[in-house]
């Protein structure tokens, strides 16, 4: 097991509270966001963070929300849903990674969640030159918009096959979609994957995808 670092992310208007697992040369960092009031404590990226260490791959859990904002989100369901606000701030934690002594040399991939996965994709599409994957598990994808279509980043969508409108919304997308993509359907699996088996597949997806792209030049 991986022990996680607590690191403190001081971005242009907040700070963000981040938990660091950087495994023995780390050759890529998966930077995770999350959605729909979920943080960097939960269970589920918790579980993907430790599966992808063990093949070397570094990740970052941060909360996306200052404590304050995550208390009006709690109440409101408003701050979850904008789009602009979550990109802006994962903008800045990646360009916050280019500054880091130990991280600055890793290839960035992006694991979204529920509407973190949107803003996964707008990033992408902000920093081309930066984001080498994107992965997308029970993702509000099509929230990214007209950002979909300008993702250089090889994108992954995994949803659960008993996850109906997300899984529509996941096929339109990938249609708007001109990178490098795939849609990996989970069979048997909901919306947070709880079911037995799910999120280990949901864990192998993903770091298959992030070890095609993530290690060894384009």
């Amino acid at each position: 097991m991986t022990e996680s670092q607590y690191r403190q992310l001081d971005l242009r208007d907040v700070e963000l509270s981040a938990d660091l697992r950087l495994p023995t040369n780390a050759s890529a960092l998966v930077v995770f966001v999350h959605g729909s009031g979920s943080g960097r404590t939960s269970p589920r990226n918790q579980y993907v963070a430790e599966s992808l260490a063990s093949r070397g791959l570094a990740s970052l859990l941060f909360d996306l929300l200052t404590e304050p904002e995550q208390r009006l989100d709690n109440l409101t369901r408003e701050l979850r849903f904008d789009i602009a606000l979550l990109a802006r701030r994962l903008v800045e934690v990646i360009d916050w990674v280019g500054r880091d002594v130990e991280l600055h040399s890793l290839r960035i991939g992006l694991f979204g969640a529920s509407t973190g996965a949107a803003a996964a994709l707008l990033a992408a599409a902000v920093r081309p030159e930066v984001v080498h994957a994107v992965v997308s598990r029970g993702g509000r994808t099509d929230l990214a918009g007209a950002a979909l279509s300008q993702v250089r980043a090889p994108t992954l969508q995994i949803v659960g096959a008993q996850d109906p409108v997300v899984l529509e919304l996941n096929d339109q997308s990938c249609h708007a979609l001109r990178c490098e993509q795939h849609l990996e359907i989970v069979a048997g699996a909901t919306h947070l994957f709880e079911e037995p088996g799910a999120l280990e597949e949901v864990a192998r997806l993903a770091g298959d995808w992030f070890e095609k792209h993530l290690h060894g030049p384009d």
